[in-house]
Order: structure tokens, then sequence, then C-alpha cells
């Protein structure tokens, strides 16, 4: 089993033919993801690559193609009206890779996709992989291996580095999940845990937060309460001054909200590893 995504996905690319996503739309289906459809404006009848048709809307594709996934990699100024439509089109599953999308954007987008039932992973992120099977954004499929723990981080530079850490050491993975950073995104920590928790091929799980906002306390506090299986876990920022933004968006400390060494102790509180370095994360995971 996988979450979310699997070999059976039928995926479709809004901005299949600009610059980065032709590049992530080739390297996807070199990957063997089930890309069915693809959607420009004033594209429509034309192909990608000459087997992936182009539609002019959302609406057409899923008439066409039946896609029950939409990646979405436009330029900010487009992208919440992307996701907008691909959720009122009955697209369950949202994949959003852009970055810089204004707040007031991302809230207009949470109250319609929540609305709907709609699921949105992103935005800013750098999607998901299932290995072996398919993948919706920048995981490289490289760095991967089918495996039984699930991961799931903030950080797409971290989720990189660590998968690759326990690829390394021969410890696989079910599916790695990239929810991203900003202030107002859609999937989090709880409802990765949550599919991570039910699926019976996941049998440890490895989180990466970083600082600011609350959650991985929150995450801490589900773990705590919901997750049987073991957690291991690295925030990033540590060493941040606060008051300060680092990386992301959200990752900026108001006084004693948010820092690092809050959330290290939520989550061994919840029983949960906690490791120094990204690096050291294999290493507890190979000890159990």
């Amino acid at each position: 089993m996988s979450i979310l995504i699997d070999k059976n996905s039928r995926v479709l690319v809004q901005g299949i033919t600009g610059r980065e996503g032709s590049f992530h739309t080739n390297l996807m289906i070199d990957y063997g993801t089930n890309v069915v459809a693809g959607m420009v404006p004033k594209r429509g009848g034309q192909k990608f690559n000459d087997s992936v048709p182009i539609f002019n809307s959302v609406a057409e594709s899923v008439a066409a193609e039946q896609p029950n996934v939409a990646m979405v990699i436009v330029p900010p100024r487009f992208a919440a009206d992307a996701i907008i439509e691909s959720a009122e089109a009955g697209i369950p599953f949202i994949v959003c890779l852009t970055e810089y999308i204004p707040v007031r954007d991302m809230m207009r987008v949470r109250a319609i996709t929540d609305g709907l039932g709609v699921r949105l992973l992103g935005p800013n992120c750098p999607g998901l992989i299932t290995p072996g099977e398919a993948k919706v954004g920048f995981i490289s499929g490289d760095i991967v291996t089918p495996g039984n723990v699930g991961v799931v981080s903030k950080s797409g530079t971290l989720t990189y580095e660590v998968v690759y850490a326990l690829t390394h050491a021969g410890i696989g993975q079910s599916t790695c999940v990239g929810i991203g950073g900003d202030p107002i995104n859609g999937t989090d920590f709880i409802d990765v845990l949550k599919l991570f928790e039910a699926d019976d091929a996941t049998e440890r799980i490895v989180l990466m937060g970083e600082i600011g906002g609350a959650a991985e306390e929150n995450a801490a506090a589900y773990i705590k309460e919901h997750v049987s299986k073991p957690v291991y876990a690295f925030i990033a920022g540590r060493t941040a001054p606060p008051g300060r933004r680092m990386g992301h968006a959200g990752a900026i400390v108001e006084g004693n909200v948010g820092t690092a060494a809050g959330k290290i102790a939520a989550l061994r509180d919840a029983g949960v590893q906690v490791a120094d370095h990204p690096d050291q994360l294999a290493e507890m995971v190979i000890a159990g």
C-alpha cells in the first residue's frame, strides 16, 4: 500500500507547457507516473511530447481523461485560481508546487477546498513520491527505494537529504510527503500522520519540522494520543534568532511561540525520538 498516490493515480498537470512544468512532467513520466492530461488556456488540442493531451480547462480534461490528481505548477498570480478551478472541477487531490502565493489568496483557496472536501498539498512544497509507483512534484526518483518508512517534512531540502540517507542505509520508504512551510497551506503533519497510521505498509514514521508556528507541537499531541508506530523527528532552525524569518514564510519565532526547544520537548514528551542533526535519523531508525 501507499498513501495519496500510487501507480493507478491519473495526474493532470496545470502549466504543463511552462519551463518548470514541462521539465518536471517529463521526469514524472520517466518515473512511471500516469500523466493523463495537461491544462493550458488556449493550448487545447495540442499534445505534450506527442502523447499527453492538453486541454483549455480543467473541466474539459476531467470529462475526457478522468484525472484524480492535479499538479499546479503555474506563476504565483495564477496559482490560487488554478487550485480553485481543479477543486471545482471535482479533482479530489491537488498538489500545488508554486511558491510566493499571497496569504490572502490562500485564505480564499482554503475556504473553497475545505468546503468542497478537496485535499490540498502545498503550496510551496516539493510534492510527494511513492517509491516504485508514482511521483508528483520535485522529489527525485533516484534517491528513494520502496520500503516501510513513511516520511513527512516541511522542507524540500531536508526531504531530499533525509530520504537519500535512509536509502543509502538500506531503509526503504512507503511514501515521502513534503507539506511545505507557508503560513497557510493544505495538508498538515496530522493529516499525514493519520494516513501513515492507517497504512499497513508503513511501519515507522520520520517527521522533519522547523521553527515557527505550532504544527509540530500539534503533531506531538496527536502522536501521543493516536499514533502507535515509532516516530523519529528532526527540527530545523535551532540557532535561528527570535523574530527573524528563516527560509519558509512560516518559519518565524515570536517570543516563546514556535521555538525549536519547545517543539523538541513536545515531541520527546510524546515518545518521539528526536535527532540532533538530519543524518542521525537513519541511524535512529536502524537502531529502533
